[in-house]
């Protein structure tokens, strides 16, 4: 059994390929690399280079394999769904010519679910039509990175939109094909939601292709879920941090993934501002020290 551990662009605060806020792309590879890494995600489509020769030459340069790539897109919202569909189909293009295998989809932070997150009680809910909708997009987009393009799709719950929390990420599973769409697991967004990473890892790990690992700081969600703080703020207040120093369990994370001989990527994801005063590279380089520390390699 192989699990190896990759990085990508949001550790280095790239959520967006337009923010001018956004480090080089060169610069994101180097220090991936420098960092103890072999693999990086794609980021946002159009980070990255989309010429395939330009961009196989920057990986090769830092002996880095491309692991897969994110639609973090608003799959809420019809009225964006010609930019969802060109953000797949272009980042779907670019894992292909790679020879990356996961494609990831995310429905974008919504403004109605952004002041409720991590407080599933209050969260509002779309209507039978809508969700009706909404799940149809999303098994489009599944079924077109499956079948077009051979890749693995999973969905990634995520706070602030409408897939956040446990049942609507199970209730959506129910609802679209397993061979068409799996389930990329974040164990920090799933903490951040107010449920058990570990716990769900065990009851769906049959359906899980691809982890993302990170972190949620136990004291900043209980403050931000006692003050009813949104998203955007907490983020701001520091709720994701360094893997090992949150409330995420991963040595039980581990277990799992080796009872059930889980084999392939995990994705350290350690979000921040781009602007910030963090260093990415070097907290990148002690999630690396911290999981080798618990047995990954």
């Amino acid at each position: 059994m192989t699990i190896r551990i990759g990085n990508a662009p949001c550790s280095w605060g790239v959520e967006f390929a337009n923010d001018p806020r956004n480090p080089a792309w060169e610069t994101v590879l180097s220090q991936c690399a420098e960092a103890g890494y072999k693999g990086i995600e794609l980021g946002p489509v159009g980070f990255m280079p989309e010429d395939p020769a330009l961009l196989s030459e920057g990986l090769a340069r830092h002996d880095l394999e491309l692991i897969g790539g994110v639609v973090f897109l608003a799959f809420h919202d019809p009225d964006q769904w010609d930019d969802v569909r060109d953000g797949a189909v272009r980042t779907c293009k670019a894992l292909s010519a790679h020879g990356a295998r996961h494609l990831v989809l995310i429905d974008s932070i919504s403004p109605r679910r952004a002041p409720t997150a991590g407080r599933a009680s209050e969260a509002e809910q779309m209507d039978a039509p809508e969700w009706k909708a909404f799940v149809d997009r999303i098994r489009t987009i599944a079924r077109m990175g499956a079948e077009e393009y051979g890749l693995t799709v999973g969905m990634h719950a995520h706070a602030a939109g409408f897939i956040d929390f446990e049942p609507e990420l199970e209730r959506l599973l129910d609802e679209v094909d397993e061979g068409i769409l799996k389930i990329c697991f974040d164990t920090g967004h799933h903490s951040y939601a107010g449920f058990d990473p570990v716990a769900f890892m065990r009851r769906h790990i049959g359906r899980i292709s691809y982890m993302h690992f990170k972190d949620i700081d136990p004291k900043v969600k209980a403050a931000a879920i006692a003050n009813r703080t949104g998203f955007y703020d907490a983020c701001g207040q520091g709720i994701f941090c360094n893997l090992g120093e949150g409330d995420v369990d991963f040595p039980a994370v581990r277990q799992v993934l080796l009872d059930t001989g889980f084999e392939g990527w995990c994705t350290v994801e350690q979000d921040c501002d781009p602007a910030g005063d963090t260093s990415p590279v070097d907290d990148a380089a002690a999630n690396r020290a911290y999981l080798e520390s618990i047995g990954f390699n």
